[in-house]
């Protein structure tokens, strides 16, 4: 069986974070460690509270876990300050484990800022160097690459200019294009593009989803499929998740992770 870790915040309403990846690893059949970096207080209608570990708590998990067990590739989400940042990518720097999808994760869904601003520096030069993946939303693809996104093209300039930072490979993802009936991710493969057509399903229901797409291809990847199949089956799999999605609580609704296996 392959391994996979998930580098992330916890979230106890389920549907994102530590829960919402090891539920896709589940709906995988791969086993999935995790390295928790943040405690959060959060429900169907937003985060309310967080607090970071330590960089030492952090990167003790890790260790730990790379020290005793062969993991196929890892993802990493919620990081929050500088300090974890740094810890992680020294950790992953010791153990040279460089098969890593980056999910930026830099605001919650109701608009809670979870990266502070003096982190990104340390984001941009400590870990985009180490990462084979990352896969940015267009808001975090502005704010990375520095550039206003408005069409298709836009997107492949910013994907070059993220590339140029340190990934390996770059996928945007289109979910939050204005005035598009459309949802569709641009890939950059080493030096190709290759665009990922997806039509934006009507659902308030959508908790989770950039966290369920990172660690379904973060999961791909360990099996063995090329990035561009990765992608493709996540694309697939995302689609399918939101489609089947469901109430839970007062506001926005995760996604079905095991759609495939039962229905609630």
């Amino acid at each position: 069986m392959k391994k996979v870790i998930t580098i992330a915040g916890s979230d106890p309403s389920g549907g994102a974070g530590i829960q919402g990846d090891l539920k896709t690893f589940a709906a995988h059949k791969v086993y999935g460690l995790s390295a928790i970096t943040a405690i959060t207080s959060q429900n169907s209608t937003g985060v309310k509270y967080f607090e970071y570990l330590s960089g030492q708590t952090v990167s003790s998990q890790i260790y730990h876990l790379l020290n005793d067990v062969n993991i196929d590739f890892g993802k990493i989400g919620m990081l929050g300050n500088s300090e974890i940042i740094e810890s992680v990518s020294n950790i992953l720097k010791q153990f040279n484990f460089y098969n890593i999808v980056l999910d930026p994760i830099m605001i919650s869904k109701n608009g809670t800022p979870l990266l502070d601003s003096q982190a990104l520096e340390i984001l941009y030069e400590k870990l985009f160097p180490l990462v084979y993946l990352i896969t940015p939303n267009i808001p975090e693809a502005e704010k990375i690459s520095g550039i206003t996104i408005r069409n298709s093209d836009d997107i492949k300039k910013a994907a070059l200019i993220i590339q140029s930072m340190g990934p390996n490979n770059v996928l945007i993802k289109g979910g939050h294009m204005e005035n598009s009936d459309e949802s569709n991710d641009i890939l950059l493969w080493k030096s190709d593009f290759f665009e990922f057509q997806g039509e934006r399903i009507l659902t308030k229901n959508t908790h989770g989803t950039g966290c369920t797409l990172s660690s379904s291809i973060c999961a791909n990847l360990a099996l063995g499929n090329s990035l561009f199949d990765s992608v493709k089956l996540s694309k697939d799999y995302i689609k399918s998740t939101i489609e089947n999605s469901f109430e839970l609580g007062k506001g926005f609704g995760p996604t079905h992770h095991f759609y495939k296996y039962y229905k609630y």
